[in-house]
């Protein structure tokens, strides 16, 4: 629960967190993906390594969407609300932001992260649902990523602009700007208004304002998810006129963020003094992607105690002590006995059983391999290139039998992800004799921990370079379970192969469906299963190496530790 005073938060300087998403609990439905996930897992080792950062997000009070799926894999999607009076507190203070010529308020809620040592992390959600508002901007800070264009823009203005003001109408002093993903960007041009209005804050004008533009680069930094043009938002400056007409002078805003359309990408790197990826060959794409600016690369990670599971949480604390405030500690994972690793992970494979069992009434074999592959879904993860030769897959299961589990929501507009759904189960279902699978509805942090943890084999088959970073890969590792992946992401950085898992495909080779189908069925047939088939020893080598030379190093405090000593001091 939520602690009930505000003040002790303002007695520091504060490293402001902006992100559209975060994935703060499972029961808490503020994210769709990674990108929360993420962030709920960077402000999680901030409180474990007591670093002043503030938290600014939407509330999402309907949450991204619930999943339904029927037998054939239509998708449906309903409300997901929560009742944040269950976990957060309402603040007092009030801001306005402009919007369509009226001002819309926008109040916060107190959302607080414990870290391991009590050092506290605040959280702020912002709220239209206010009685000030008329009842069209009283949903604005209803459903993450709901709505048409209009609507995003709309939610991006209160993420980006409200958020500057109500850190300003609490107290905080911000050192530094924290952009995790386009999403926020409108903070920039929110501190590009104040710099021309010192003496008036931000509700008078100045007939003649002077911009400092590297004030601002110095207090802002962006963090790039989305290694793919289409992917960053773009809005009409017809639009941006409409909606903040008499803001900012469109010709300055022209100048940053693009000739022909707003891109909040393009604005968050033209007035950031830090710029990184979030793996190195990422940070490589961006810089193709955006030419003339230094993008620094900074690997994602995990947060370890979020994403261990109770059992290897146990033989952690056994073998390894200090590890949840150390995690680099999981390096000397060859001190723990073959058979102790072995139990924990029987452990986590039995719970995840049960909890297939529970949602789909399937029944899986603890004696048999799963594979387990869990992401959103989207065409260019291909969640189907395992079954792009069902012969070839048939043959290679009557060997070495196997079953499969996977997860994943589709975005409630994407009918092209929708129909790779259906196409999915459909494919499944008609190859039921090659093995046992199970599609798990809902995917969340919570049934997120239970796949991780309880597959033997983890999968990941996206188009290069597509894949910004990915973490599940990271998630499965900590927990003692092998990648099978498309050389991408930090995967590019995290494989030794044979050693930590194994690649599929290699990047000297064009990434075609059928070039890498082929390769993940080698790896399978003459690598993969036998080893885990036929020598139980050397898997749990395996196994060993994905904890001390991926998850000791792919954790988010080693990523927060970089942060902190590149991009927040500087």
């Amino acid at each position: 629960m939520a602690r009930t005073h505000f003040t002790p938060f303002l007695h520091r300087r504060s490293i402001a967190y902006f992100s559209m998403e975060i994935g703060l609990l499972s029961e808490i439905p503020t994210y769709s993906g990674g990108l929360g996930v993420l962030a709920g897992d960077t402000l999680r080792s901030a409180a474990d390594l007591e670093l002043p950062l503030v938290g600014v997000t939407l509330i999402s009070r309907q949450g991204y969407f619930r999943q339904s799926l029927d037998v054939e894999g239509r998708q449906s999607e309903q409300p997901d609300p929560w009742e944040p009076t269950q976990w957060c507190i309402p603040l007092r203070a009030k801001i306005c932001v402009p919007i369509e010529g009226r001002d819309v308020w926008v109040q916060a809620w107190l959302f607080t992260i414990e870290g391991g040592a009590g050092f506290e992390v605040p959280v702020l959600l912002l709220d239209t649902d206010l009685d000030e508002n008329m009842a069209q901007d009283r949903t604005i800070t209803d459903n993450l990523y709901g709505g048409d264009e209009v609507y995003r823009l709309k939610q991006e203005i209160v993420l980006g602009i409200g958020g500057v003001r109500i850190l300003r109408a609490l107290g905080f002093e911000i050192h530094t700007y924290h952009m995790n993903e386009g999403h926020s960007a409108l903070l920039s041009l929110e501190l590009l208004w104040e710099s021309a209005h010192p003496a008036n804050g931000t509700t008078a004008a100045n007939p003649r304002p002077v911009f400092d533009f590297d004030r601002i680069r110095s207090l802002c930094l962006f963090t790039t998810h989305t290694p793919v043009d289409s992917g960053h938002d773009k809005f009409s400056y017809d639009l941006v006129e409409r909606l903040l007409g008499g803001y900012l002078d469109l010709s300055i805003v022209r100048s940053l963020a693009g000739e022909e359309r707003l891109n909040m990408t393009q604005l968050a790197f033209s007035l950031s003094g830090y710029v990184n990826g979030v793996a190195k060959s990422h940070a490589e794409t961006s810089r193709q992607l955006f030419p003339g600016y230094q993008v620094h690369a900074i690997t994602n990670g995990i947060h370890p105690m979020t994403w261990t599971a109770p059992s290897f949480q146990a033989l952690y604390d056994r073998f390894l002590p200090n590890w949840r405030h150390e995690p680099e500690l999981l390096v000397r994972a060859d001190q723990i006995p073959d058979e102790e690793i072995w139990e924990a992970h029987q452990t986590a494979k039995e719970a995840l059983i049960e909890r297939i069992r529970q949602l789909t009434g399937k029944v899986l074999d603890p004696d048999l391999p799963i594979i387990g592959f869990a992401r959103r879904i989207t065409g260019y993860k291909r969640p189907d290139l395992l079954f792009y030769d069902t012969d070839r897959l048939r043959a290679i299961a009557a060997r070495y039998p196997f079953q499969l589990v996977m997860a994943g929501k589709a975005h409630p507009r994407d009918e092209p992800a929708k129909s790779l759904l259906q196409n999915l189960f459909a494919t499944c279902n008609g190859t039921e004799d090659l093995c046992r699978w199970a599609f798990l509805p809902g995917y969340d942090m919570s049934l997120a921990l239970y796949l991780i943890s309880g597959a033997d084999l983890w999968l990941n088959t996206p188009k290069r370079p597509l894949e910004a970073s990915g973490t599940s890969g990271m998630k499965a590792a900590l927990n003692g379970v092998p990648n099978l992946s498309i050389l991408d992401g930090w995967w590019k950085e995290g494989c030794i192969e044979g050693t930590t898992g194994w690649a599929i495909g290699t990047p000297q080779i064009p990434d075609l469906d059928q070039e890498d189908a082929e390769s993940l069925y080698q790896k399978l047939e003459t690598e993969v299963l036998p080893l885990y088939t036929d020598d139980r020893q050397g898997w749990i080598k395996v196994m060993r190496g994905a904890i001390s030379k991926n998850a000791y190093y792919f954790n988010s405090f080693r990523m927060m530790r970089r942060y902190a000593t590149e991009a927040y001091i500087r």
